[in-house]
């Protein structure tokens, strides 16, 4: 059998809100038959001192006292008082306590009994008590008869038996009972549906699995590399992950419970607020910081309950830019490879089945000798295999562009630098490869000319990119090295020279645009051999 804490916390709630209905209806109807008890017993209590008072301040029944006989005038008067007021027995007696009248006649002329007189006889007080008289025990008012010299003559004792007492609170109590059954069951219904609420509310989780949850989305939230901010419906703070407050300088633990707006004025968050429409890959700028920031509504059903905001550094995103940007540079160097050889295949295997055997054999040493002077000249001249492998990707790519991409005779690499790491270098030369490219795109084609000279004789690495495009006009010289900015039509534009410019001088190099021999673009850059601390 399952214990309590094993059960689902559907049923859990279902028992707990029963047991606290179930202790509150038992209690409460405790408390309700104990009021109404001593209720009873008081308006009882006090009918009975009155009825008892009225009695002894009677005439007929003070002046009976003065006759032979006086059971005579007072048993009557007595019965007919107690039948009219409902009391169970009206006794009076003497001062000796002997009745004079009775419901049983027969126990007239006999003692009181009870033992309660001496406060009505003896002090003259009127009060109410709680006795075993000869009918049981009851409840009695009791008070004094005097004379006309204000003298006790005898008592005047009216009961309730407890008997009818408890009778007339079981009767109500029937009623009690049946309201706190009514109750149980209200209870039953409301503690199901309530249950059944917090589980849907819940998503028909177990706290245990609301735990595991929580604990997962803080490690997701604090490992992601995106600054993150949650905030909730009123606009407060309620989460800020790790790189939030390294991206936006923030002071860590001092921004939770604030309101967005404070920490961040330019925020666009209350608007979302208000309109619940998100607003995505938007550049914001915070503590000189250019951010692209995503802002989306955190919606249930159609209420909007809080927004998340998350943001990375633009230069960041640029870079990402920038590396696909090489990415699909690469693969198309190598589909240009791939189709040079494809149609080289082709060719060869077209004159093999006309039988043109020396034609094909010239064909294969003529490329043959092209790919082993291209080889030759990268191993002797630039020692380096990765900068030759990207070096011969650009030069099929320059052939199926009918590009003359020219590698110069006196370029030479003796050894890369060791701080100059190889995807930078690549980045390097893919940029300005690539965009050289590109100027000569238009060009008549026995005018599409790219060369590239590169060597580390003396202090520095020298890279120099040239093309016979058109060249870059003295005005825009300073607006290329911009992010976003470029001269040629198209989007994902505007990032590549950027790009250098950022390489170059975290490798301490310098950058610099002349006019070429062949009237377009040169760029030349120099990277100091050694780091610079």
């Amino acid at each position: 059998m399952k214990t309590l804490k094993n059960l689902k916390l559907q049923y859990r709630i279902i028992i707990f809100t029963l047991t606290l209905i179930l202790f509150i209806i038992i209690l409460t109807s405790f408390l309700f038959f104990f009021i109404l008890t001593k209720s009873v017993e008081q308006e009882l209590g006090e009918r009975a001192l009155y009825v008892a008072t009225t009695v002894a301040t009677m005439p007929e029944i003070r002046n009976a006292f003065h006759t032979d006989e006086p059971w005579k005038i007072i048993q009557p008067e007595a019965e007919k008082i107690r039948i009219e007021t409902g009391a169970e027995y009206i006794v009076v007696g003497n001062k000796e306590g002997i009745r004079y009248s009775h419901p049983l006649p027969e126990r007239i002329g006999k003692k009181m009994v009870g033992g309660d007189n001496d406060k009505a006889l003896i002090y003259g007080e009127s009060y109410i008590s709680k006795a075993k008289g000869s009918l049981g025990w009851a409840l009695r008012g009791k008070a004094p008869i005097k004379n006309e010299h204000n003298q006790i003559i005898g008592i005047v004792s009216v009961g309730f038996l407890m008997k009818d007492i408890n009778e007339t609170v079981k009767e109500y109590g029937s009623l009690i009972i049946l309201i706190a059954l009514a109750g149980l069951i209200i209870g039953v219904v409301g503690s199901i549906y309530i249950a059944n609420r917090i589980k849907n509310v819940m998503f028909g989780l177990e706290p245990e699995e609301i735990s595991a949850l929580y604990t997962v989305r803080n490690a997701v939230i604090q490992s992601v590399r995106e600054g993150i901010i949650v905030v909730n419906k009123e606009g407060i703070i309620v989460i800020v992950n790790r790189v939030a407050y390294d991206i936006l300088s923030l002071e860590k633990g001092k921004v939770v419970g604030k309101p967005v707006w404070e920490v961040i004025p330019t925020t666009a968050m209350l608007e979302i607020l208000s309109t619940g429409e998100e607003k995505l890959d938007k550049q914001v700028e915070f503590n000189g910081k250019k951010l692209i920031v995503n802002q989306l509504p955190v919606k249930v059903k159609e209420d909007v309950i809080g927004i998340v905001s998350s943001f990375r550094l633009k230069s960041e995103m640029d870079q990402l830019t920038e590396e696909l940007s090489q990415v699909k540079r690469y693969t198309e160097a190598l589909r240009a490879q791939t189709h040079e050889f494809n149609n080289l295949l082709y060719t060869i295997s077209g004159l093999l089945q006309l039988e043109a055997y020396d034609e094909a054999m010239e064909l294969i040493h003529k490329e043959t000798t092209v790919q082993q002077g291209i080889a030759k000249f990268i191993m002797e001249k630039l020692n380096d295999p990765w900068l030759g492998g990207i070096l011969v990707g650009f030069y099929n790519r320059a052939r199926e562009l009918k590009v003359d991409f020219i590698l110069d005779q006196e370029s030479s690499i003796e050894q890369m630098p060791s701080h100059i790491d190889q995807s930078d270098l690549v980045s390097i030369l893919g940029n300005l490869i690539t965009n050289a490219f590109e100027a000569v795109a238009k060009n008549d084609p026995t005018n599409k000319k790219v060369r590239l000279f590169i060597t580390d004789i003396g202090d520095d690495l020298l890279i120099e990119v040239e093309d016979s495009g058109p060249g870059i006009e003295d005005h825009m010289i300073s607006s290329i090295f911009k992010r976003g900015f470029s001269t040629k039509e198209g989007g994902n534009r505007g990032y590549g020279l950027a790009r250098v410019k950022e390489l170059v001088e975290d490798l301490n190099g310098t950058l610099a645009i002349e006019r070429g021999d062949w009237e377009g673009a040169l760029f030349i850059i120099a990277i100091p051999k050694e780091r610079l601390e």
